[in-house]
């Protein structure tokens, strides 16, 4: 004889239950997701963390990383963390009227790996440093001396622009990647100091980089995104 078979069936409490735990593992790892992503694009925002306490800029490195190759520890000195010349004046004598005195991980290696860096700009009476974005860098921009009119734009579709009049020891934050600017707005020389959030923040100065690339856009593709004649744009990009 064959034993009879039992069918069992779950009980509505069971389903539920079940159907519970379904839903708590599915939210755990939603949640997982969600904060692995969000930390993921913390870690994204800015230069990488250094994992040692100094990677000094090896110049002559043949390897090609993320930033540059790091100095045998044992080879490094004092001068690898250091700059001078920034209480020299700038030549502002061309066309822009202003001159940038970089101080980031090609002026002093030490910066390798450590996020950040600096600038010192010099304005002529109304000089300007033209319209431009830093690509891997949020800035905040202290005015030493004299009077500067800065701002920035939005992204689209608003393209808000943001500005204000600074005067000698005020500060003013540029978001990263945002178009901005600076014109010396007083009667004579102006100095600021730059802070920027990265070792090698960047600079696309945006009318050379339209007019002025390298091959050359298309003067038909400019002429319709500025809408203007051909001719106009073939002038524009003999200027640069």
């Amino acid at each position: 004889m064959f034993a009879p078979q039992l069918k069992l069936q779950s009980s509505p409490q069971i389903l539920v239950l079940r159907h519970r735990k379904d839903f708590e593992m599915a939210f755990n790892f939603f949640l997982f997701l969600g904060l692995f992503l969000t930390l993921s694009s913390f870690a994204l925002a800015s230069d990488p963390m250094p994992l040692q306490d100094f990677c000094v800029a090896d110049a002559n490195a043949a390897v090609l990383v993320n930033g540059v190759a790091c100095k045998d520890p044992k080879m490094v000195q004092a001068k690898d963390f250091s700059f001078s010349g920034l209480h020299l004046l700038g030549n502002t004598s061309n066309a822009v009227g202003s001159k940038v005195t970089p101080v980031n991980v090609a002026q002093i290696p030490g910066l390798n790996t450590l996020g950040i860096s600096l600038a010192r700009i010099d304005y002529a009476p109304w000089g300007i440093n033209p319209p431009h974005t830093h690509p891997r860098a949020s800035e905040i921009l202290t005015v030493v001396k004299g009077s500067l009119e800065v701002g920035f734009i939005t992204s689209n579709p608003e393209n808000r622009l943001i500005k204000k009049v600074l005067k000698k020891g005020d500060v003013f934050v540029f978001p990263v990647n945002l178009i901005h600017f600076q014109r010396n707005v007083g009667t004579g020389n102006a100095v600021a100091i730059a802070a920027l959030s990265s070792q090698n923040p960047g600079v696309i100065t945006t009318a050379n980089a339209v007019f002025g690339s390298t091959p050359s856009i298309p003067s038909d593709i400019l002429a319709k995104a500025f809408k203007l004649d051909t001719k106009v744009i073939d002038y524009l990009q003999t200027k640069f």
